[in-house]
């Protein structure tokens, strides 16, 4: 009997990037002949989440790949009740005996990406949940533009990263407070920050996708860092007996067409020139980007004197 094997995404159907890159993962796996079935949770709330995935569960699926960060924590509550089904979490860092962890180190693209907002000034950034990977982006995203402009950038989670109302109310409440560049980790609220910054003349850089391709009057770059990989990769080793339970594995630089800084065609040949070199260090090991941020938070609801 083949085996049953589940992706299931946070979220909603034909909303955001991050989760379109999980599909296409998919869409590969399958050409290689590793079948996934696609389950969708659109509950916010991380209970509401490990519930479901329970009932997912209880089929008994030979394979549940859940992909996010936001995967973390429903995994940690039901894996130990399906000994039987083995778990990959995409972008997470919780593994167990019968669950793995793929992460691409997003933190790569999302350094030179604060790089690239730091030599044009204004820098902002702007989440969703705070979920370790989304909180490891944003630590690169400040430490490269504090390596250039000296102090930290704007930044915020919203919350919930498939509200595009709330994110374009955070987008605008940024533009009030000099962004320029806005490094959005967002997903199905995306379309929130783009609009804000049509009307604010706001440059955004994307992520996860080649957003520049997709809107070129917007987006400055994007911090391609292709999740479907992690997808596509542990349905390939769990196909083949060796899915790596008990570990975090990680694709860096190496998997260089699926993690780069994508630049728009108005980046100039002096900040390429820069991001090559910063580029060259990052693959040297000669830059230790940072993993955690203590600065400043930006929050909706207040003045926030510290910026």
């Amino acid at each position: 009997m083949s085996a049953r094997r589940l992706l299931v995404l946070f979220g909603h159907p034909g909303r955001g990037g991050f989760n379109e890159a999980a599909i296409d993962g998919a869409a590969r796996a399958a050409r290689a002949g590793h079948a996934l079935q696609l389950e969708w949770i659109a509950d916010n709330d991380p209970d509401a989440r490990a519930a479901r995935l329970a009932t997912l569960c209880a089929a008994g699926p030979d394979l549940v790949i859940v992909h996010g960060g936001q995967g973390d924590v429903p995994v940690a509550q039901v894996a130990p009740r399906f000994a039987p089904t083995q778990f990959a979490i995409t972008q997470g860092s919780h593994h167990a005996a019968n669950v793995a962890s793929y992460e691409i180190l997003q933190e790569h693209s999302a350094f030179l990406a604060g790089v690239l907002a730091g030599l044009r000034g204004g820098a902002a950034h702007l989440s969703g949940e705070r979920v370790r990977p989304g909180l490891k982006g944003r630590a690169a995203y400040a430490d490269g533009v504090r390596r250039v402009r000296g102090h930290d950038p704007l930044t915020g989670f919203c919350g919930n990263q498939h509200d595009p109302a709330l994110a374009g109310a955070w987008t605008e409440a940024l533009a009030a407070r000099g962004a320029r560049v806005v490094f959005a980790m967002m997903d199905g609220g995306r379309e929130g920050i783009t609009g804000a910054c049509r009307r604010h003349g706001l440059r955004q850089i994307g992520n996860v996708l080649d957003w520049v391709a997709r809107d070129p009057a917007v987006f400055l770059a994007s911090a391609l860092a292709d999740s479907g990989l992690c997808v596509e990769r542990a349905a390939a080793d769990h196909a083949a007996g060796a899915l790596r339970v008990g570990a975090v594995t990680h694709f860096g630089l190496e998997a260089g067409a699926s993690l780069r800084l994508v630049l728009g065609a108005d980046v100039s040949a002096e900040e390429r020139r820069i991001l090559d070199d910063w580029s060259a260090r990052l693959v040297r090991g000669e830059v230790q980007v940072a993993t955690d941020y203590t600065g400043p938070e930006f929050e909706l609801e207040s003045a926030n004197p510290a910026w």
